[in-house]
């Protein structure tokens, strides 16, 4: 079991995961997001390949558009 802070709040996973599957299960598939991971920015080419660990902090902005 790994333990994750996504924007400050601790989550709790069975298992490691990568970020896309991170976003997938947030529901967050297909909206523009950026990711900041450990205080770096997480480029989206990465996310299928980059697998959390415990005690990452990820912070996580949503774009929304409006007018």
């Amino acid at each position: 079991m790994i333990t994750v802070s996504i924007n400050g709040e601790p989550r709790q996973f069975l298992q490691a995961l990568s970020i896309a599957a991170l976003i997938e299960e947030m529901g967050l598939t297909g909206k523009r997001i950026a990711l900041e991971r450990n205080g770096e920015i997480a480029p989206r080419s990465s996310f299928a390949t980059q697998q959390l660990a415990d005690g990452d902090k990820l912070e996580i902005v949503v774009a929304v558009g409006g007018g």
